[in-house]
């Protein structure tokens, strides 16, 4: 498959703009925002700093917004949601810092790493600091059940975390290992996110369809962004294209193209898989774009974003619920 097809190929769904979400949730965000931002007070200066540094360079903030989606999707009328989100954020960020360092990342949304511009041990330290405010804010939640899903939501991270690292430099690597990391490491989050929306809203019959919606996004979205690893460009992704492969990460659309492969070309991805680096990267990128893995990865996430729509289905109708629909889409339609 050349180029063009490809592009045509992970572009399907193209037209799904969400400015709309953005702009419904534009008040909650701001609230959400000014939380953050007061919540990063310290006495020491290179916390503010890198806290500041990561937290203000961009991203999506799609944890957070999910949470106030959920929540009003869920009837919520309150203000919790918005400290829940600033909560959600924070390990969100704690994760990245963290993530940075263990694959050596140099780049995050376009800009140098917190790690490469401070180092390993600064990110780390920092990022520690995030957690646990997360937890001084969790506390003055109070609410047991909005601990207790928190605390899993990130003990599963770190899980996830664990198993990433174990499977570095393994060629072997199942589908079935790969997508046991990204419900943990990516999609439990997501998940955490939308059910606190139906906790909060005092809703427990919609807690697991909440659940379901925020796991199904999020795997929808890790699938896709590791295809775009191999379709963006850099200046779009805002990281280094092939960075998976160069941190010796088998993905899924790596892992399928193998399967398709001529044993040369898969000996020779094997070996790149267990030295890492980038001597190789375009052309190894060459051959997953001509294997039709890109397709197949393709398929995957639309799979996992027509999964988390269904689980919307006994909803009631809001403009809010019509928003996390469009999520659902944008998750497999996205550029970045």
């Amino acid at each position: 498959m050349d180029r063009s097809n490809v592009r045509a190929a992970t572009q399907a769904d193209t037209t799904t703009d969400i400015q709309h979400v953005f702009d419904l949730c534009a008040d909650d965000m701001a609230s959400v925002n000014r939380l953050i931002r007061g919540s990063l007070d310290s006495n020491v200066v290179l916390i503010r700093q890198i806290s500041e540094y990561i937290i203000g360079s961009g991203g999506k903030r799609l944890r957070p917004m999910l949470v106030l989606l959920a929540a009003r999707a869920c009837g919520y009328p309150g203000q919790g949601h918005i400290t829940v989100a600033a909560i959600i954020e924070f390990i969100h960020t704690a994760t990245l810092l963290h993530d940075d360092v263990v694959d050596e990342s140099d780049l995050r949304r376009g800009q140098e790493s917190a790690h490469a511009v401070w180092g390993n041990a600064a990110s780390v330290l920092v990022g520690d600091f995030l957690y646990s405010r997360s937890f001084q804010m969790m506390v003055k939640v109070d609410s047991m059940q909005v601990m207790e899903v928190l605390s899993n939501a990130t003990n599963t991270i770190a899980e996830g975390e664990v198993e990433q690292l174990l499977n570095m430099h393994d060629p072997e690597v199942s589908e079935q290992s790969y997508f046991s990391v990204i419900e943990k490491k990516t999609a439990k989050l997501f998940e955490a996110a939308c059910q606190l929306g139906a906790v909060l809203a005092g809703k427990p019959e919609l807690e697991e369809q909440m659940a379901v919606f925020g796991r199904e996004l999020g795997a929808a979205f890790q699938v896709a962004d590791d295809v775009l690893d191999y379709t963006a460009s850099a200046e779009t992704l805002g990281k280094n294209i092939g960075d998976d492969l160069a941190e010796g990460k088998p993905t899924l659309p790596l892992i399928l193209s193998r399967k398709h492969l001529a044993t040369e070309h898969q000996q020779m991805i094997d070996e790149t898989i267990r030295r890492g680096g980038v001597e190789r990267i375009e052309q190894i990128a060459e051959l997953i774009r001509g294997s039709g893995a890109i397709d197949e990865s393709m398929d995957v996430a639309r799979s996992r974003s027509q999964a988390a729509k269904r689980a919307l289905s006994g909803l009631a109708e809001s403009k809010w619920k019509d928003a996390m629909m469009d999520l659902a889409s944008y998750s497999v339609s996205r550029q970045y």
